[in-house]
């Protein structure tokens, strides 16, 4: 897989949109090891601590640039610029929750954003591909617990994941009206819930977990019995490099949805996840906070990955127990000294050890699922 990767991206102008953000950044750090020339375009890192900043992910893209996907104008200009040859599509809002206090930002950044990048994209003539990413939550959730297909109906309730499946029709037709007579191949990847070190969000819960155990405090946990298919946020990122090598080298079969869920097709509650952590950090507790006011999630979601399988030979390395194990080991490095050349390091041992992995890390086994 490494050398593929190398083959298809070593050289390559590739942009990446949201390239600041938690997997935008982890991106940016594998296509950088890669050999490619990666350009990125994103607001300012969106927490403060970030990986971007923790890590020094500016010193290794060839530009960096802060701009809102929102303006059309601006963006056009300076992706006429760079003139990229792949596109990778991240640049979001990604929240729930916030999405309910902001729907009309959400729609604006995820719906006509994407619509401008896609916009932008179509004006270079040496463009070979573009990816965008939305997210597991496209699917119209009935809660019966089956794994969702990429042939499933696409749907949804909440801002943040209308807006995510109205990107996924979009990105559609922008490649059946635009792209596809020119043989550029344009695809859309759909994840479950990622994990990893370098994820600072507020109300997510592993980063939640890991602020608490450091501190000392007990976990804070919201919504303990919602299930969800948690993964390494490497195991999609590899993903979604197959796929966009893939789309490079035969656009015309590879243009269409694809999952990346884990390898345990068994979603886990958010107790068990924050049952783990406290088992791999050797204390802990957890306090379950009541929110009957909080806005309405999806209490159960799966993916079925198959065709990934399939298609691409996509297969997860990171069992959820290496996952968290590898997740705890980035966070442990923080306290001890905050240099970029550290965290650099620790990251780099993350892919270094996922690159190596042979068999899965069966720890502290003993959770409530």
């Amino acid at each position: 897989m490494e050398t593929e990767l190398k083959r298809v991206f070593r050289g390559k102008k590739v942009l990446i949109t949201g390239h600041t953000g938690f997997k935008g950044s982890w991106l940016t750090l594998l296509l950088s090891h890669f050999g490619a020339q990666v350009s990125g375009i994103s607001l300012p890192p969106p927490t403060l601590p970030s990986h971007f900043e923790l890590a020094g992910i500016k010193t290794l893209v060839s530009s960096h640039h802060t701009l809102d996907i929102r303006n059309e104008t601006a963006l056009r200009e300076l992706v006429l610029k760079l003139q990229p040859e792949f596109i990778f599509h991240l640049a979001a809002q990604p929240l729930v929750l916030r999405s309910y206090e902001n729907p009309l930002e959400t729609f604006a950044v995820n719906v006509q954003g994407t619509a401008h990048v896609l916009e932008a994209a179509r004006q270079i003539s040496s463009l070979q591909g573009v990816l965008v990413i939305t997210t597991d939550k496209v699917y119209e959730n009935d809660e019966r617990g089956h794994p969702f297909l990429e042939s499933d109906p696409l749907g949804a309730s909440d801002p943040y994941s209308t807006s995510k499946a109205m990107t996924e029709l979009l990105t559609k037709s922008y490649h059946a009206s635009f792209f596809k007579s020119r043989n550029v191949g344009v695809a859309t990847a759909r994840a479950g819930n990622v994990i990893g070190g370098g994820d600072f969000a507020a109300n997510r819960l592993v980063p939640d977990c890991i602020r608490a155990l450091l501190a000392g405090r007990p976990i804070p946990l919201r919504n303990p019995w919602m299930q969800r298919p948690w993964m390494h946020v490497l195991d999609p990122l590899f993903g979604y490099l197959m796929l966009g090598a893939k789309l490079i080298e035969d656009p015309i079969n590879f243009s269409t949805a694809f999952n990346f869920g884990p390898k345990d097709p068994t979603a886990l509650t958010c107790q068990a996840i924050a049952n783990k952590l406290i088992c791999l950090h050797g204390s802990g507790s957890v306090n379950e906070l009541s929110l009957p006011q909080a806005p309405k999630e999806k209490s159960t979601l799966q993916l079925n990955s198959e065709k990934a399988k399939a298609h691409l030979g996509f297969t997860p390395r990171h069992s959820i127990d290496s996952a968290l194990e590898d997740t705890l080991t980035w966070y442990s490095v923080m306290p001890k000294k905050l240099e970029e050349s550290t965290m650099l390091k620790a990251s780099m041992r993350s892919i270094d050890r996922y690159l190596s992995m042979v068999e899965d890390k069966k720890l502290c086994m003993e959770v409530l699922r």
